[in-house]
């Protein structure tokens, strides 16, 4: 998994201490087989290399980018797909997290509704081993965080998600 060469930074100097990042995850919705209806529509997953879980694409934030630029950037990296920006969902925070090599981090989660816009969904990066589209009636199993991301993705509100 690429670390950005920020965080690598940071890392020489606090070794494995936690830090607090900014992540975005993308909720890349498209309609499937033409059909306009909700029951219609499908979601953009990635299969993680690390830990073989389905996940939504996602990054960290890199310092000054927007978090509507990070999402169309990780989903283009993970998945070749294009996609734009239409909403942001909801904004909420992970517990820690502990890589496998010790360094633990928290992340501010930015999650985006994003529009498919072109590409054929593959892999694209050494981060997963499979992309696909699923419709929403044949999910795989998400970890809770991506399980929240997407469920505020799909709300039909004018509104962004916070949690309290």
């Amino acid at each position: 998994m690429t670390t950005p060469e920020f965080v690598l930074s940071l890392r020489e100097k606090v070794g494995s201490a936690p830090l607090w990042l900014s992540g975005c995850k993308a909720v890349v919705l498209r309609d499937g087989s033409g059909v306009s209806a909700p029951e219609g529509r499908e979601v953009l997953l990635v299969r993680r290399a690390d830990n073989g879980h389905w996940t939504l694409p996602a990054g960290i934030i890199e310092p000054g980018e927007e978090p509507a630029s990070t999402a169309v950037r990780e989903t283009l990296e993970e998945t070749n797909v294009r996609c734009a920006p239409r909403r942001l969902a909801g904004v909420g925070t992970t517990g820690e997290v502990t890589y496998p090599n010790g360094d633990r981090a928290h992340y501010l989660d930015v999650v985006m509704v994003m529009d498919y816009v072109s590409g054929e969904a593959g892999v694209n990066d050494d981060e997963n081993t499979a992309v696909g589209w699923f419709t929403l009636d044949a999910l795989p199993e998400l970890p809770e965080l991506h399980a929240r991301a997407l469920a505020w993705g799909l709300e039909e509100s004018d509104g962004a998600r916070f949690v309290s």
